[in-house]
C-alpha cells in the first residue's frame, strides 16, 4: 500500500559540540476536520514510523483547550515533545479504512467517522510530484509560500525542544461528510477548521481534508535553525 519504509537517519556529528541532529520520518495520513460546535480535530494515522505503526488524535475545543489522545507513553511523549497541549491522555486509538474513502477513528472519549471525495486540483498537483522528491526538506521549504496562499497551511515549521518539521504532502482529498462525538456529545455538522488549530507553528488547511503525507522531524536542532535537514 505504501511504496517505501520511512527512514530514521543516524545522528550527525556537530563540530561545535552541541546535540546531534536526527531526521525521523513518518509516513501516513493527516485529516483535519472542523465542526459546527467549534471543536477541531486532527487525526494522524502513521502505518510506518520510527515508533512503529500508530495513530493519534489532537482535539482543540472551542475555548482553546488542546488535548492529545495517544496510544502509548512512547508516542505520547514524542508528539507532546513536538506539539503543545494542555492535556495528554493515553487511550487506545483504533483507525479503520473501508475502500480508502470511508474512515473510522475511535479514541475514547472521541469517535470520528468521515468520508472523502475525489481529489481536486491540489490533489492532482501533489500526485504529479515524485514521492522521493516530495519528501525532501529542500523541496518542501520551496513550496511553503504557495501552500500558505492556496491552502492556508505551512509546509515546514519550528517545533518544541528545538525540533523542526517538514510536511511533504503527496495527495489531498476533500472531506465531504463527518460525524464526531466527544465526551458523549455530538459536535454538529462538518465545518471549516476555524480558527486555525494551535498545536504548533504549522496548521491544517481551512477546508476539511485528508492529506497523504511524509513528515520529517529533525530532533536535536536549535530553535534558531532554519535550514533544511538532509
Amino acid at each position: 500500500m505504501l511504496s517505501h519504509r520511512p527512514e530514521s537517519a543516524g545522528p550527525a556529528a556537530r563540530a561545535d559540540g552541541r546535540a546531534p541532529v536526527r531526521a525521523l520520518r513518518f509516513d501516513g495520513w493527516i485529516a483535519g476536520i472542523g465542526t459546527a460546535s467549534g471543536v477541531r480535530v486532527v487525526l494522524g494515522h502513521w502505518p510506518r514510523s520510527p515508533l512503529g505503526p500508530f495513530s493519534d488524535v489532537m482535539v482543540e475545543e472551542a475555548d482553546g483547550h488542546r488535548t492529545l489522545l495517544a496510544p502509548t507513553r512512547e508516542t505520547a511523549d514524542f508528539v507532546a515533545g513536538t506539539y503543545v497541549f494542555d492535556e495528554v491522555r493515553l487511550v487506545p486509538v483504533e483507525v479503520r479504512v473501508c475502500g480508502r474513502r470511508y474512515w473510522t477513528a475511535t479514541a475514547p472519549p472521541l469517535h470520528l467517522r468521515f468520508a472523502t471525495g475525489r481529489r481536486g486540483l491540489p490533489g492532482l498537483a501533489l500526485r504529479a510530484v515524485p514521492g522521493a522528491l516530495a519528501a525532501r526538506p529542500g523541496w518542501i521549504a520551496l513550496w511553503d509560500r504557495p501552500a500558505r496562499l492556496l491552502l492556508g497551511s505551512h509546509t515546514h515549521a519550528g517545533a518544541r525542544a528545538g525540533r523542526h518539521q517538514w510536511y511533504g504532502a503527496r495527495d489531498l482529498h476533500p472531506v465531504t461528510s463527518a460525524t464526531v462525538t466527544y465526551r458523549g456529545d455530538s459536535l454538529g455538522a462538518l465545518a471549516p477548521v476555524e480558527p486555525p488549530v494551535r498545536f504548533g507553528t504549522g496548521s491544517t488547511p481551512r477546508r476539511p481534508c485528508l492529506v497523504r503525507i511524509t513528515t520529517t522531524v529533525a530532533v536535536g536542532q536549535d530553535r534558531s535553525t532554519t535550514g533544511a535537514a538532509s
